[in-house]
């Protein structure tokens, strides 16, 4: 059986917690952002939790994350 191939892009995107969980990057957090309070804008530097909707979708082409 060869081995599983790693989506690079995903790869770059997606970091994997000690207790299982996939972090990311915020969305909306890149441009327009005149019209974005400052609270909102401070809460886009933190990473968030992957929905667990698409958990399993993520941890599949991320075989050894």
């Amino acid at each position: 059986m060869p081995k599983m191939k790693t989506n690079r892009g995903a790869a770059k995107r997606f970091k994997l917690t000690a207790s299982g969980k996939i972090k990311c990057k915020r969305a909306n957090s890149s441009h327009i952002l005149t019209k974005k309070s400052t609270k909102r804008k401070r809460k886009f530097r933190k990473a968030d939790i992957v929905d667990s909707a698409n958990e399993k979708q993520i941890k599949r082409i991320l075989p050894y994350a």
